[in-house]
């Protein structure tokens, strides 16, 4: 191993420790990066058609403003109303299902699952208690410490301003990056990062566009039908559709379950089928092929298990790190391979296959 490499160990191992050390503050930061990558492209383009690069982040930034605090004057009312009305509704929903949806099953199959059902009442039931009881608490000593509060709104506080200085300065972060590596190896890092950079950009930028757009369309649709809970099914539903197929699964289970327990007859599910069968027609002819084109994104196993070990190992930040490591992880993982297919070892094993009798 070159000094080269065992330096190079060396410094991942540090950043690591460090990241573990900064990891209550480092939240605000790595938002702010996600939210300048996500920004960049728009500011280039602005760039190129010959507004200046703050003026053109000025612009950027504002956009990204306006989206998000609309989207929380507008959405987050709506759905904590409808996530209270799905709370207040649970005991009926239960009720509904142990008289008329476990008899019908017990018909068909023979099978009684009235005991195993009302183990699994009480248990969502005492969980959905624990939950409100946990956030009150929490809610309660938030507002008893006043430096922790203090703390959590600096915290959002400095999202868009760090923002608007990773934008304003982020292709100048690039070149001083690439001009800081080593000749012998900057063509090389240049081509991986410029592959990470496709990978990143068709799932972050291209796989979140079309989760938005599937859950405007599910919530449009399941609201137009009068279901209930329609625009919470919708919004989980798209958020479920990082992961392909997993968001119309969800969806028409969930809104099919509401939709007979709301309507009482199956032919409520006709409807419930048409509007996932309309997203899936939009997502499959126009949003992959205009968002994401022939870009190779995470496979969904890669996504889920990303995503999962992140929380686990960081919490929030690591959920935040998760798929652009991830992104990272399977770029050098395929570049590796293509070294071990062209390398003697690989040649070498394949000749001797060949020369057995």
């Amino acid at each position: 191993m070159s000094k080269l490499q065992i330096a190079s160990l060396i410094g991942a191992a540090l950043a690591l420790w460090l990241m573990v050390l900064l990891e209550p503050i480092l939240m605000p930061f790595f938002v702010s990066l996600i939210l300048a990558y996500l920004g960049d492209p728009i500011t280039d383009w602005l760039e190129g058609r010959g507004l200046a690069r703050r003026w053109a982040v000025s612009i950027v930034f504002l956009l990204l403003g306006v989206g998000i605090i609309g989207a929380v004057l507008i959405l987050v009312p709506v759905l904590g109303r409808q996530l209270a009305q799905l709370i207040e509704a649970l005991p009926a929903i239960f009720n509904w299902v142990q008289t008329s949806v476990l008899p019908e099953v017990q018909d068909l199959t023979g099978v009684d699952l009235t005991a195993d059902f009302d183990q699994l009442r009480n248990a969502l039931m005492s969980n959905w208690r624990e939950t409100g009881t946990f956030a009150a608490a929490f809610l309660a000593q938030a507002s008893r410490s006043g430096l922790a509060l203090a703390v959590w709104i600096g915290n959002i506080a400095l999202i868009p301003v760090v923002t608007f200085y990773l934008l304003l300065d982020f292709d100048r972060i690039k070149r001083y990056l690439r001009d800081m590596l080593p000749r012998h190896i900057e063509p090389r890092a240049t081509a991986l990062a410029r592959e990470c950079d496709d990978v990143l950009s068709a799932f972050l930028r291209g796989q979140l566009l079309v989760m938005l757009s599937l859950g405007v369309i599910y919530a449009v649709g399941l609201s137009v039908l009068g279901l209930k809970f329609g625009l919470l099914i919708g919004v989980f539903a798209g958020l479920a559709s990082i992961v392909p197929y997993l968001g119309v699964i969800v969806g028409v289970v969930t809104a099919g379950v509401v939709a007979f327990f709301q309507f009482g007859e199956w032919t409520a599910l006709v409807g419930v089928l048409v509007v996932f069968g309309i997203g899936q027609v939009v997502e499959s002819t126009l949003l992959q092929p205009l968002l994401l084109g022939d870009k190779i994104g995470l496979h969904p196993v890669a996504v889920i298990f990303a995503v999962l070990a992140g929380g686990q190992l960081f919490g929030f930040t690591g959920i935040l790190l998760a798929l652009p490591v991830a992104a990272v992880i399977m770029v050098l993982l395929r570049h590796l391979y293509g070294r071990y297919r062209r390398s003697h070892l690989y040649d070498r094993g394949l000749a001797s296959e060949e020369n057995s009798p």
